[in-house]
């Protein structure tokens, strides 16, 4: 799951927020480092990680991507789910709704700054400005965010053909999303029940 999704799935707790979004610039022994709430939403994260990896729609969906982009399938699926959640009027019921999660969002994240890994928080910036969160929701929005995977790729040019497999099979993507998005809804929810936060 890609930025949308895991700060929705951290269910407007500031703690787990912040592990959720900050997992992936956490390294070894690092994740030690934080708070009860972060380290749990760290362990989340890479939870949620694991179960989208493994689920039988998420494997459907990266067929699609293969031939373009082989083994980097998954990080443009992650991008499609959130495309996908932002369009989600079962999850936002209107336009607005996503507007203030996503505002939301930025304000708890900021407001844990100073305890956030620099590269982050470096990164923080940039996304409330771009809006992010609330621009997956639009093709353009997933334009760039595929462009922005095939630059951190170390063996990708371009995401151009990778872009067009998501439009010649918009409607089979989306429904890999809606047959995947409770269930890994249902996990978190069951995660942070186990762990105290619900």
């Amino acid at each position: 799951m890609n930025y949308l999704a895991h700060a929705y799935l951290s269910f407007n707790i500031p703690e787990i927020l912040a592990g959720n979004m900050i997992s992936d610039f956490v390294k070894g022994k690092k994740q030690y480092d934080y708070p009860t709430g972060i380290k749990a939403g760290i362990k989340l994260h890479r939870a949620i990680d694991t179960f989208t990896d493994s689920h039988p729609f998420t494997k459907q969906a990266k067929t699609y991507f293969q031939p373009a982009v082989g083994p980097y399938s998954g990080a443009f699926v992650d991008v499609v789910y959130d495309h996908f959640l932002a369009k989600d009027h079962t999850e936002f019921i209107d336009d607005a709704s996503l507007q203030a999660f996503a505002t939301n969002t930025y304000v708890s994240l900021n407001k844990l700054a100073p305890i956030l890994p620099e590269r982050f928080v470096t990164m923080l910036p940039s996304m409330q400005q771009h809006n992010w969160l609330y621009n997956y929701q639009f093709m353009w929005g997933i334009e760039n965010s595929f462009k922005s995977v095939a630059r951190r790729a170390k063996y990708l040019d371009d995401s151009d053909a990778c872009f067009q497999l998501f439009q010649a099979h918009y409607v089979s993507f989306e429904w890999c999303y809606a047959n995947f998005f409770a269930d890994v809804k249902e996990m978190a929810i069951t995660f942070l029940s186990n762990e105290g936060f619900l």
